[in-house]
Parts: C-alpha cells; sequence; structure tokens
C-alpha cells in the first residue's frame, strides 16, 4: 500500500504550524490519499460530522486542552474510522495497512479505533488526551 506524499506533507503542517485542525485519509486505487482537511477554528464535531457513517477512514485530530494546572496542551490523535456498517473487505483492508500508515505520520501521541460515534466522543477524547 504506498502512501501519497501530500499525506506526509499535510500532517507535518498540522504538526508543525498548526495550519489544520484534522486530516481525513482514505484508501484510493491501493493508495492512502487525504481525503479532507478542517482550518485550525473547526470543531471536534466538525471533525466526527467529516467522516463517513458507512465507509472506513483515517484521520488525525489536533486536540487543545486544558490540564488540571491551567497549561495549554494539544496531542494528536489517530484515529482508526471503521463502523460496523462498512463492507467486509473495506475494514480488512483498512485494518491490515493502519500500522505502515501511522509509521509514515512522525508525532501522533494517541490512537483511537472506533466502530460507531459512541466509542469517539468528545468525553473519550478528552479522557485519554489526559
Amino acid at each position: 500500500m504506498a502512501v501519497d506524499d501530500e499525506c506526509k506533507l499535510k500532517f507535518l503542517e498540522l504538526k508543525a504550524r498548526r495550519i489544520y485542525r484534522f486530516i481525513v485519509f482514505k484508501i484510493d486505487d491501493q493508495q492512502v490519499v487525504v481525503d479532507k482537511v478542517g482550518s485550525p477554528d473547526e470543531t471536534y464535531e466538525d471533525f466526527t460530522a467529516a467522516l463517513p457513517a458507512n465507509e472506513c477512514r483515517y484521520a488525525v485530530f489536533d486536540f487543545d486542552f486544558t490540564t488540571a494546572e491551567n497549561c495549554q496542551k494539544s496531542k494528536i490523535f489517530f484515529i482508526a474510522w471503521a463502523p460496523d456498517t462498512s463492507r467486509v473487505r473495506s475494514k480488512m483492508v483498512y485494518a491490515s495497512t493502519k500500522d505502515r500508515f501511522k509509521r509514515e505520520l512522525d508525532g501522533i501521541q494517541v490512537e483511537l479505533q472506533a466502530t460507531d460515534p459512541s466509542e469517539m466522543s468528545f468525553d473519550i477524547i478528552k479522557a485519554r488526551a489526559i
């Protein structure tokens, strides 16, 4: 499975320059490509709305939060989205290529796998970040 260079470039821009809030990736014709990007002012709700209800995707989300000590922090989440309603073959392809793709994105801090929106609710993201 090839990874399009744009995937790595967009991820570096999210990580270093913070010009995106999230990036959604899809596998298209045996290659991982960028599907959608979210501007820095978009919310977590905008991110979850960008994930298709019945198709698998990979995504990264830059989560900003404040610690109990009142420090501003940020963590980059890698989310493997494989809804129960997606095709079995699609789930198998995404599952078998996930680790290789994740290695291409240096700087992932938290990984999450979700098969329905309740498994990646804002509360779960927040709890995993702290």
